[in-house]
């Protein structure tokens, strides 16, 4: 029971997490592109401070908490099980998307930060931030695009 829960868990998870970054790779900074610079870096600061929420941190973190969870349940239920290897799969490329999170968002979201919300060079600030972001939020929606998938293929083996 612990294996199917928590493998369904962490499949809504991180489809909520994986779907946040399609957002921004599809809609929302497609549509930032098209502001000016003032704008870009106005809206970005007060994005970086209202994701930064209970709803984020449990899709965000319950993610990689649920797929580590019921990578485990399914391993002391039946380490043969055909879903062990997919939700590993899972696991691994859930930890490649935080660890780009955590080594290139997260520090171009904290420049853009201390820069403020209307800082006097809001072209400066945004030529250092926006490409690269926008690279490594690709890697990232495709990262947890990919673990999401296999812990639907997971689900079905399982």
């Amino acid at each position: 029971m612990l294996a199917t829960v928590s493998l369904a868990a962490a499949t809504i998870a991180m489809g909520l997490a994986a779907g946040l970054f399609f957002s921004f790779s599809v809609a929302v900074m497609p549509g930032l592109r098209r502001a000016g610079d003032a704008a870009f870096v106005e809206v970005m600061h007060h994005i970086n401070t209202a994701i930064l929420n209970v709803w984020f941190a449990l899709a965000f973190g319950g993610a990689i908490v649920l797929s580590v969870l019921a990578l485990v349940a399914h391993l002391v239920r039946d380490a043969s099980s055909p879903a062990v290897p997919w939700i590993a799969a899972a696991v691994a490329a859930y930890l490649v998307c935080l660890i780009i999170t955590g080594r290139a968002n997260i520090p171009l979201n904290n420049a853009i930060d201390r820069a403020g919300p209307t800082p006097a060079d809001a072209a400066g600030v945004r030529t250092a931030f926006e490409a690269g972001w926008v690279r490594w939020n690709h890697a990232r929606t495709a990262t947890s695009t990919a673990a999401l998938a296999a812990l639907v293929v997971a689900l079905v083996v399982g």
